[in-house]
Parts: C-alpha cells; structure tokens; sequence
C-alpha cells in the first residue's frame, strides 16, 4: 500500500467538485452526525482471503463476543471488482455491510459520498501506527478509516544467484539489467524481472512506482497532473523498454500479484517486486516452493538510486448503513489492536500498521525484511489521493498497457494520459 500528504486547499476544492460525479446526490456536504451506536451482528466485507489468517481472527472474536457475532463476506479477488460490489451496495443503502475493508486508495471517494461515518480518532491507536498508514484513512482531515494492513513494494531477488555471480542486489535499473546480463546465462529456464503488468490496479501501482523512482509524480501537491516531464517520460521508458529488450518477458505482462508469486516461487525469475504477503509463502518448505532459503528482499531500484515504492494497505471503514455501528467500531479496535497485528504478521507476514512491531528483534529475526518493509512504507509515494480514482487509474492503466505492448510512444501516451487526467481532476 502510501504516504498521503496533506491536500491544499485548492486540491481539497478538486476533490468536492471531482465527488460530484461519483453517483451520490450527497457527496461534498458535510458528514452527517451518526452515533455510533448499536450491538449485535455484523459483517466484514472484504476480498478474497489469500492469507488463510482472517476467519481464525474473526473466530477469536466471535468466541469471546457470541452476541455480537462477525460474519465474513468474501469478495473477488479482484480489487475493481471488490470496490464495484461495495459501491453498489452502498447507493442501494443496503445494511448487509458492515465493516468494509477498504483499499487505502478508496477512502476519499467513500467518505466524499458518505458511504462511511467520520470516526472518533482517539477511540484507536493512532499514534502507535506508522503516521503514513494513519492518513490513508482519512479525508478533510477527519478519520474515516482505521489502518488494518500496510503494504510496501519490495524487490525480491535470488541471493543463490548474485552470490555466485560476486553480486550485490540492484540499487538501480542498470544495475539490474547488468546483473540479468551477468547470471541468466547460466541460469536457464530463468527470466529477468517481473511485477505485475497486467491492465488492472496492479499497473498503477507499477507504473507509478517507475515515475516516482525517476523522480517524477504522477499528481503533484496541488491534485493536479504531473506527467508532462522528463521524469515521467524516463520511468515509463524503463518499462517500455523492458518489454522490448526482453528483461521483463512477455508473460509478465498478464502477471498479477499471484500470477508472478507463483512464478518467482518456481524459480522462473531473478527479481521480482512484490507485496511483502510473498515473503512467507516463497519461504515454504513444504515444497511448494523452490525458493526457499534462496532469495533475499531490498528496497526497489531506481534510475539513479534506490526507487520509491507505492504505499498499499488496507482500511477497515464503518457502513452509513449498517445498524449496529457500536459493535462495528469495537470490532475495528479489536483489528487495530497490537495483539492481533503481531499474530496476523506471524501466520501470514503481511506487513502491519503498528510501527513498534517493525523494530522487535525476535520479529526481525523471523522476518528480516521489516527494516528494509519499514522504510519502503515510510518513503513510499500515495497514489493519485482523488476522488474519481477509479476513473484516474483506469486511465493510468490504458496509457502504460498500450505503451508497454508497443501500441503508442512513449511521449504520445503521456501527453494523452495529461489530459485525460486533467479532464478527471478540474
């Protein structure tokens, strides 16, 4: 999952007129006051589990609270999909969702639509979690959503492979096509470089990964587009020219999380970037995995340092609809709390909110990549924070596929994808 920067008033401005279009004949009022009252049932929507962890935690609850029971809604594991199935239900204002979890992307356009209730920010634990996950849930500077997960691109790479070579991992894009150049010859059957490259959400991220690490942006301070610039130009190149030059293969372009998971888990690629939820699942020993105790994780490259990853994550948000919001907000601090953080990172090594967890040495010893995940989600760049995000990405994600896939220069393609999304933010 991003570090949301504090939006100008003039972007702020942006976003009231940018939720109008959004369905709601509410959106850019003030929020309502709700009292976040009621006990009882509820639901936790979410997508599709991939940890195995969150029955065990909902079970936990349900256990010590019979009255007030948690019952899971899986969703696709698609996130456009997800967030449509949310959408919907909330213009029909359905109560059949209760705690919705959000990606950290979707909080403005939720709460610009009051589809989720402001929440009572010292009911939580916000000053223990990392300050960057703490303003993903919030718009207008009121909380809307409460840090469950965190998420920072990391470069997962075969440290078998560079050891031989006498290799370091990349700090930059040519470092990393050096070393492809240096050990693929020895290593058939292993490709260069993945990440996920297929037209969805995913691309997004990727892509503006690779504008942040060139030094650019994809929208500035002020909500407005920024990709008329060499940087912009520079970071699409690196992914225009991967696919030409093959150090990205061509398969990697129908690559999702999963789909480059199972790959750099069978040992088909020497870097892959990745969430950090890979980390556990490639470490396996079982033998679901041929890479177990072969690779190692560092920050991502980039033109001339080491990159800039997207913050991911997820949100737990309160419906406007549901009716028994008190057991919703109790449920969230349960979630939030230290205890079921460091049990989720535990079982699943998905990357928590609680930033005390990031320095414990016997965590560290188990996960030796949390140095490396802290400071990727301390640096890491939000993603354009509108409210016509679905819109904005979909853009993001037509301009980089047809570029990557030969279908337009690289120029043509961002001086579309300006005013496109010039159009989407006015």
């Amino acid at each position: 999952m991003f570090r949301y920067r504090r939006l100008t008033v003039i972007a702020a401005a942006a976003l009231v007129l940018g939720a109008s279009g959004c369905g709601s004949d509410t959106a850019g009022q003030p929020p309502p006051t709700q009292a976040l009252e009621g006990i009882g049932p509820i639901t936790l929507v979410t997508g599709k589990d991939t940890s195995g962890n969150l029955q065990n935690q909902v079970d936990e609850w349900n256990s010590a609270h019979p009255d007030q029971k948690v019952t899971v809604i899986e969703l696709p594991e698609d996130a456009d999909a997800q967030r449509q199935q949310m959408v919907q239900n909330a213009q029909t204002k359905s109560d059949a969702y209760g705690v919705l979890n959000l990606d950290v992307v979707w909080t403005a356009e939720f709460a610009a639509n009051q589809w989720v209730v402001p929440l009572p920010e010292n009911d939580f634990p916000l000053g223990e979690l990392l300050p960057a996950t703490v303003e993903t849930g919030k718009y207008f500077k009121k909380l809307y959503a409460v840090p469950i997960t965190s998420d920072g691109g990391l470069l997962y790479y075969r440290k078998d492979l560079l050891d031989a070579a006498g290799l370091q991992a990349p700090t930059t894009w040519s470092q990393l096509a050096e070393a492809c150049a240096k050990v693929l010859p020895s290593a058939p059957g292993v490709s260069c470089y993945a990440g996920q490259f297929e037209k969805y959400e995913g691309l997004t991220v990727n892509f503006s990964e690779a504008v942040n690490s060139a030094g650019g942006s994809v929208v500035g301070e002020d909500g407005k587009p920024t990709l008329d610039t060499e940087a912009a130009r520079k970071g699409l190149q690196f992914l225009v020219d991967g696919v030409k030059s093959g150090l990205i293969p061509q398969k990697a372009r129908t690559f999702k999380e999963e789909e480059g998971r199972r790959a750099f888990q069978a040992g088909e690629l020497l870097f892959h970037r990745q969430w950090p939820y890979q980390y556990a699942k490639a470490s396996a020993t079982d033998g679901s995995s041929a890479v177990a105790g072969k690779f190692a994780v560092a920050p991502l490259p980039g033109l001339d340092s080491p990159g800039a990853s997207s913050l991911g994550g997820h949100n737990y948000a309160v419906s406007a609809f549901t009716k028994n919001k008190k057991t919703a907000v109790d449920f969230i601090k349960y979630s939030a709390s230290e205890q079921q953080q460091r049990k989720n990172l535990e079982k699943t090594s998905q990357a928590p909110t609680w930033s005390a967890l990031y320095d414990e040495a016997d965590l560290v010893a188990k996960f030796p990549y949390l140095t490396q995940l802290k400071k990727s989600i301390e640096g890491a760049k939000k993603r354009p924070g509108v409210v016509k995000y679905q819109e904005v990405s979909r853009a993001i994600q037509e301009a980089a596929y047809g570029a990557m896939s030969g279908d337009a220069p690289v120029d043509e393609a961002l001086k579309s994808l300006q005013g496109k999304l010039e159009a989407l933010t006015k």
